[in-house]
Order: structure tokens, then sequence, then C-alpha cells
């Protein structure tokens, strides 16, 4: 009979956990190595959870079982990981997503501010030391770094552009393209983890793409003030920001300080790039242009709660 494959150890302690067994104390040693002592602590804690939790926590127990491992193992290859780097790399996303409810449950109970909810979120000590095994792989492969709000859409025109945003990275690529779990709140503090870490490679301009304007955002409540501690370390790194509309027929264009649409039209400033995205939302866009009605309605929101008039 052929001999089993090794376990890893966060396998062999949550399915100890799972049977009741407390976990050999070796396999604890090379858990808390791996993930930190925040996480097995919690894993011990565990119990039962219904739905995507429970799916989540059998996923992590037994990695290769979920349905896109596969995918991963071969997207991972394509971009040059090595196998030892893939396993360790998925164990380190099933085990975070695992972890994450009873992080995102604490950071509701702990705390009223969106942005200390957001930063206890992003604690987890599994996506933490996935970011130290892949930060490498963060690297961007044009000249310049790019940040982008809005939808989807704005990072691939930002790539488009000659930018680099982190979804085009080589491990960002590969994880873009999963759905790891159905519920997003499980994976989104990863992507929070991982942009921290993408914007502190920047060395030189950084394009910031703006299709929507959101104080609360990643891109504005986190990504920007990290920017900024770089801002003061090197200062080769600037920001230049570009507002962004999408026409009738989907193309992507940029709006210039007379309120035209233009291949490109960049700003020194925030200021300035969401008053004039704002003042063409407000003043020459189409009702019955479906493709910005998110941004308009967005932006009309906002003013209106300020007390702005439209």
């Amino acid at each position: 009979m052929p001999e089993a494959a090794p376990r890893k150890p966060a396998q062999d302690a949550a399915s100890e956990r799972a049977a009741g067994q407390a976990p050999h104390p070796t396999r604890l040693a090379a858990l808390q190595r791996t993930a930190g002592n925040g996480a097995v602590t919690h894993w011990l804690q565990r119990t039962g959870e219904p739905g995507v939790r429970e799916q989540a926590r059998q996923h992590a127990a037994d990695p290769t079982a979920h349905g896109e491992w596969g995918t991963f193992r071969d997207m991972m290859a394509r971009a040059g990981f090595s196998n030892d780097v893939t396993d360790a790399a998925w164990q380190l996303v099933l085990g975070g997503i695992a972890e994450q409810g009873q992080l995102n449950d604490e950071a509701m109970a702990k705390f009223s501010e969106r942005q200390e909810q957001r930063d206890h979120r992003a604690s987890n000590s599994w996506y933490q030391e996935l970011v130290k095994l892949i930060g490498d792989h963060l690297e961007i492969d044009t000249p310049t770094l790019a940040l982008w709000s809005g939808g989807r859409e704005v990072s691939d025109y930002a790539r488009a552009n000659g930018h680099t945003p982190l979804e085009s990275t080589a491990f960002g690529g590969v994880v873009d393209k999963l759905t790891l779990s159905s519920d997003w709140m499980l994976k989104t503090p990863m992507w929070n983890v991982l942009s921290k870490a993408f914007v502190n490679r920047a060395r030189g301009p950084v394009h910031i793409f703006l299709r929507a304007y959101n104080p609360e955002s990643v891109l504005i409540a986190q990504e920007i003030p990290q920017l900024r501690v770089v801002m003061a370390l090197n200062p080769a790194v600037r920001l230049i920001w570009h507002p962004v509309y999408t026409a009738a027929d989907g193309r992507l264009m940029e709006i210039t300080n007379d309120l035209e649409l233009a291949r490109d039209a960049s700003y020194p400033t925030r200021d300035k790039c969401v008053q004039v995205l704002y003042d063409y939302l407000r003043l020459i866009h189409d009702p019955a242009n479906a493709r910005s009605e998110r941004a308009y309605t967005e932006m009309s929101a906002r003013l209106a709660a300020n007390g702005n008039p439209q």
C-alpha cells in the first residue's frame, strides 16, 4: 500500500480539533511558527460554525479538498512559484479565511470606528504570514504602480495604460481569479493586507485612478495614508490623480479641467481630481448613461449628505 502524503501541521491540528482531540504539541509548535500564537489560540477555541464559516474551517483542515486547489496550483506554476511556496501560500490563504469570521465578529463587538474595525480585521496572522511569504512577488513589471477605486474595470484600465495595479502582480493576478469563499467579508481583509504591502513597494510616481470617491474606501482610508508614510522616506514617490468616467459606449476616459473627456488627464492633488470628477458628474453626466449611473448616484448622495447643492 502506498504511503499517505505527509500532512501539514495546520491540517493535523484542525483535524484533531474537529475530532475533539487536543493537537499534538509538536504540531502546535509548527503551526505557531507558521501562523502565530493568536491564530493557534483562536483555532483551539473555535467550535463548530454553520454554513460558510464551517466550510472554510473544513477547507483549512484539508486544503487540497477545496475546489479551486488545482486551479491555484496551476496558475502559481505558470507564474513561476515553487511547489513549496504554492503549498504554503494555499494553506495560509485558507487558514486566514477560516480565521477571519471570528476577527470580523470581534471587530464589530470591540470597536465603533470604521478604521479600527478594519485594522482589527486585517490583524489576521495567517494573512500577515502570507505577505511575508509572497511579498517579493508583489513587484511591478511597469515603471509605475497604480491604485484605483470605483470598480474592477478601473484596474483593467490602469493596466492598459501602462501601470501595474495589485491585481496584475504575480501573486495578485492568481488570487484575483479565484472565488476562495462565497463570503467576501472573509477574504476582503486579505486584499487589505496585500494592498498595504503593495504600496510599501512604491519607489516612484504612483498613478491613482478614481471613478468614484469614497473617503471610507480602502484606497482613501488605508492605501493613501500608507503612501504618505512612504513619501516621507522617499521623495521620488509622488501621487498622480486621474478622474475617470465611463462613457455610454463603455470606454473609460479621463476628465480634463475643461470638463472634456480625453485619453489622459492627471492632477497633482486629490482635491482637484475629486472636484473635476464631481463637476463632470453633476453638470455633464447624461442620466441615460447607465454605465456611470452608480458613480453619479453615489456622488449625489454624498453631496446631499454634506448639505451641498447638486
